[in-house]
């Protein structure tokens, strides 16, 4: 019995070299992919700290003795980035606030109501994802010129404020809840919202964390219908803002005024990156929870 009972043991010391070497290769592999992400970001942020001759000179050197603030205070001074970074931060909150709320009302229907041509509607919300942005832009633009949005808030936000894949998403989460759960409550007396407040939401909370981190970046990174709705100062966002940046350093001559852009548009783009960064560190755990829920289901 006890040679029989030591083969176990005998195999688990013969993998287990081979089971560390896997892992050690494993966490060598994520860390030169985490380089490979946060070397960039290093260097942005490094660039907004070198002087602009520097930036010319040496890209990829830094030399902390040679930090400077001259890039943000030139930045602040010559760049309107607060109020661009005010005009994103209002397109993200409401535009956002409307996909939190039509899109699992719209998933709602979808999933737990019967109606005429239910399964036609879906499958035409389904089909809009298969058109590009670009194929929308003419539409659009010549919608919002049609109805006096352009330079304007509603031209940032409504447009694409509920897409198909929010939809498509909540629908298919809701769907796996339970119909007796949902029968019971209206033979309870509850109506179609308190079923859905009092049932659904509480089930959705993961999937409603993903949902919100994933469109809260799209929104605040857009750029191609910004760019095209918005012409004017008062109403850019930062994705113009640096894009127009970007397009002046290109444009700029060789010289100290080249270096100087380099560095403004550097600083720029750390401060529009900050908060990106920061909703992610303090939602990522929210953000990988809901993305493995329907995994255990």
């Amino acid at each position: 019995m006890s040679s029989a009972l030591s083969v176990p043991a005998i195999r688990g010391r013969r993998t287990e070299p081979a089971f560390r070497a896997r892992r050690a290769l494993g966490y060598l592999a994520m860390l030169l992919a985490a380089a490979a992400f946060l070397y960039p970001i290093y260097w942005m942020v490094t660039s907004s700290l070198k002087p602009g001759v520097s930036i010319l000179d040496d890209p990829l050197g830094f030399n902390p003795a040679q930090a400077t603030l001259r890039n943000w205070t030139g930045m602040f001074a010559n760049v309107p980035i607060v109020h661009a970074f005010l005009n994103t931060v209002i397109v993200v909150v409401v535009k956002g606030g409307v996909l939190m709320i039509f899109s699992p009302l719209a998933g709602y229907g979808f999933a737990k109501f019967n109606f005429p041509f239910k399964n036609f509607l879906f499958g035409f919300v389904l089909l809009t994802l298969m058109l590009p942005t670009l194929v929308l832009i003419v539409p659009l633009l010549l919608e919002m010129s049609q109805i006096g949005w352009i330079n304007s808030y509603q031209a940032l936000i409504l447009p694409g404020a509920v897409d198909a894949f929010s939809v498509f998403w909540m629908r298919q989460t809701i769907e796996q809840i339970p119909d007796e759960l949902i029968d019971a409550a209206r033979i309870d007396g509850a109506g179609p919202l308190r079923v859905f407040r009092s049932i659904c939401v509480p089930v959705l909370r993961p999937a409603l964390a993903a949902l919100a981190v994933l469109s809260l970046f799209n929104i605040y990174n857009d750029l191609v219908w910004p760019i095209v709705a918005v012409n004017d100062q008062r109403h850019e966002t930062l994705a113009i803002l640096l894009a127009g940046l970007t397009s002046n350093v290109s444009g700029a001559q060789g010289g100290t005024s080249s270096a100087d852009l380099w560095g403004q548009l550097m600083a720029a783009c750390t401060f529009a990156t900050i908060p990106t960064i920061l909703l992610f560190v303090f939602l990522q755990r929210h953000f990988i929870r809901g993305l493995l829920a329907g995994s255990s289901r």
